[in-house]
C-alpha cells in the first residue's frame, strides 16, 4: 500500500514504485512559548464584550475578563466617543440641549446594546422582587421587566439625560468630557464585583468570562483612572472628580455586600447593574465641582 497525500492506492504487480517523499514540515512552538495575546486582541475582545460597534470578521474568542480588564478603559473611550460628538455636535446646531442629551443617551443605548439599561433593570426585579437567592436569580434571568426594573431603568435614563443637558448648556464640551471620564472609570470600576465575589450560578456571561484576577483588575483601574482624569478634571476640577470617586467607591462597596447577602456572587447583570450605579455616583460627585 502507498498513501500519497492520505490516498490509498493499490499498486499493481508490474508498476513501479515510487518511494515516498516526505514534505516538509512546519516547525513548531513548544506550548509553552506559543504567543500571548497582545493589548490589540484584549482591546477587540473588550469592544465585543461590552459593545455592538463592528469589529470585523474575526473569530470571537471566549471572553476572558483578565484580558478585557487591561484594555476596557481604552475601550471605553471608543464606545463613548460617538454619543459623545453626538450631543456636542446637537447643542452647537443649535438644538435644545436637552433633546440633544435624550438623542446621545438613546445613541449610547444602541452602541452598548443596552447592557447597562437591561442589566440595571433586571438586577432591580431580582433583587428586590424574589424572596430566596434561587428565586432572584431565576427573576434575574427572565427577560421580562417589573415594575422595580421599569423604574430603575428610567431613573437611570433620566438622570443621565439630566446630569449631561445641564452641563451641555453652558458648555458642550465639558458635557463630552464628564460623560466619558464618568463611562471609563464606571465601567472598570465595577469590575470590582467581578474580582471579589465569585459566579452565583455556573451559566451566563459572567460565569463563561471567569473571575477576575487581581492584577488584571489593579493594571486596568490604573489606566482607568489615568485616562478619567485626563477626560474630566479639566472640566469638573479636582475636588469634584474626587468627590465622585469617593461616591463610586461607596457605591461599588455597598452593591458588593448587597449582591453578597442577596445571591451570593455576582452575575452578568449584576456588574453591567454596577456600571450605571457607578456612572451616576461619579456623575454626582462631577456636577458638585462644575
Amino acid at each position: 500500500m502507498l498513501y500519497a497525500f492520505g490516498v490509498e492506492k493499490q499498486l499493481s504487480a508490474d508498476e513501479p514504485v515510487v518511494p515516498k517523499i516526505d514534505e516538509p514540515r512546519q516547525p513548531t512552538v513548544p506550548l509553552e512559548k506559543q504567543p500571548t495575546p497582545g493589548l490589540q486582541a484584549d482591546f477587540l475582545m473588550a469592544l465585543r464584550f461590552f459593545s455592538r460597534l463592528p469589529t470585523g470578521d474575526g473569530e470571537h474568542e471566549t471572553p476572558d475578563l483578565g484580558r478585557i480588564a487591561l484594555a476596557l478603559p481604552f475601550a471605553s473611550v471608543v464606545i463613548g466617543i460617538g454619543p459623545a460628538l453626538l450631543l456636542m455636535g446637537g447643542v452647537w446646531l443649535g438644538l435644545p440641549v436637552y433633546f440633544a442629551a435624550a438623542l446621545a443617551v438613546g445613541a449610547a443605548t444602541v452602541v452598548t446594546g443596552a447592557m447597562a439599561e437591561d442589566a440595571i433593570a433586571d438586577s432591580a426585579d431580582g433583587l428586590f422582587g424574589g424572596q430566596t437567592i434561587y428565586r432572584r436569580l431565576e427573576i434575574m434571568k427572565d427577560s421580562r421587566h417589573g415594575t422595580y426594573g421599569v423604574a430603575a431603568l428610567c431613573l437611570f435614563m433620566l438622570l443621565r439625560i439630566a446630569a449631561f443637558g445641564s452641563v451641555a448648556a453652558s458648555n458642550p464640551l465639558a458635557a463630552a468630557g464628564v460623560w466619558l471620564g464618568s463611562s471609563v472609570l464606571a465601567r472598570s470600576g465595577a469590575l470590582w464585583l467581578a474580582m471579589i465575589l465569585g459566579p452565583a450560578r455556573t451559566d451566563g456571561a459572567s460565569a463563561t468570562a471567569g473571575q477576575l484576577p487581581r492584577r488584571a483588575f489593579a493594571i486596568g483601574l490604573a489606566f482607568a483612572l489615568v485616562i478619567g482624569f485626563l477626560l474630566a478634571a479639566p472640566f469638573a476640577g479636582i475636588l469634584g472628580l474626587g468627590l465622585g470617586l469617593c461616591l463610586a467607591v461607596l457605591t461599588i462597596a455597598g452593591w458588593t455586600e448587597l449582591c453578597r447577602r442577596m445571591v451570593g456572587g455576582q452575575t452578568g447583570d449584576l456588574i453591567g447593574a454596577l456600571v450605571a450605579l457607578t456612572e451616576i455616583a461619579v456623575l454626582t460627585g462631577m456636577l458638585a465641582g462644575l
